[in-house]
């Protein structure tokens, strides 16, 4: 963990800092916490999500769904206690009918890569016209000894957030998040510069 501004540090690479991209950190008007008082504001991190792409083909579903409405619904959250990613069931089953017939398979005919198991990648488009890639090891999860699945759930037809982001999609990247400036900053995979977050040193 890093505390504070840059650079990091991060062998063999150098400073991954060079590698960041940024969007917008996004207000909820509404909280999504469990009890709140009326008029208070979310204090969890929304991004802007404007579509999604699987290895680069487009999946289609109601758009709508990825603002925020004035109720505090739809959405995208990044969540670090949530386990797997989870969406509204337009949007998961959408994707997974992009992603593959079946969100689960056998891990004995799955390649692997540097960047863990080679499936189709996820692609976030966002707002400021960047992206976010998941490769395998960001969205592919190990369930038994010969099995590997998604790591995304269905998270119903009326969600209160439309998106949820989970903790496997940030591991091995690099976030930066700037309060002050309401800014997220983030890497593409470290993996991807054959290195990683355990390679943290102190300069």
């Amino acid at each position: 963990m890093f505390i504070g501004g840059g650079p990091y540090y991060l062998a063999p690479y150098g400073d991954i800092s060079t590698l960041l991209v940024e969007t917008p950190l996004i207000k909820n008007p509404v909280s999504t916490a469990p009890v709140y008082m009326e008029g208070e504001p979310s204090h969890e991190y929304f991004i802007g999500v404007r579509s999604i792409k699987v290895d680069g083909t487009v999946v289609h579903f109601n758009t709508s769904l990825l603002s925020i409405n004035k109720g505090g619904v739809g959405g995208t959250k990044i969540s670090t206690i949530t386990p797997y990613t989870v969406m509204h069931t337009s949007i998961y089953k959408a994707l997974i009918n992009n992603f593959a017939k079946n969100a689960c398979g056998s891990s004995k005919t799955i390649a692997s890569a540097r960047t863990g198991p080679v499936v189709p990648t996820i692609d976030l488009m966002l707002q400021g016209k960047s992206s976010r890639r998941n490769y395998g090891t960001n969205s592919m999860v190990k369930m038994k000894e010969d099995v590997m699945c998604l790591a995304i759930i269905d998270g119903g037809a009326e969600p209160r957030t439309s998106i949820v982001m989970d903790g496997l999609q940030l591991e091995e990247n690099l976030f930066e998040f700037d309060l002050a400036s309401s800014k997220l900053g983030f890497s593409s995979s470290l993996l991807l510069k054959n290195t990683s977050c355990s390679q943290q040193r102190l300069v």
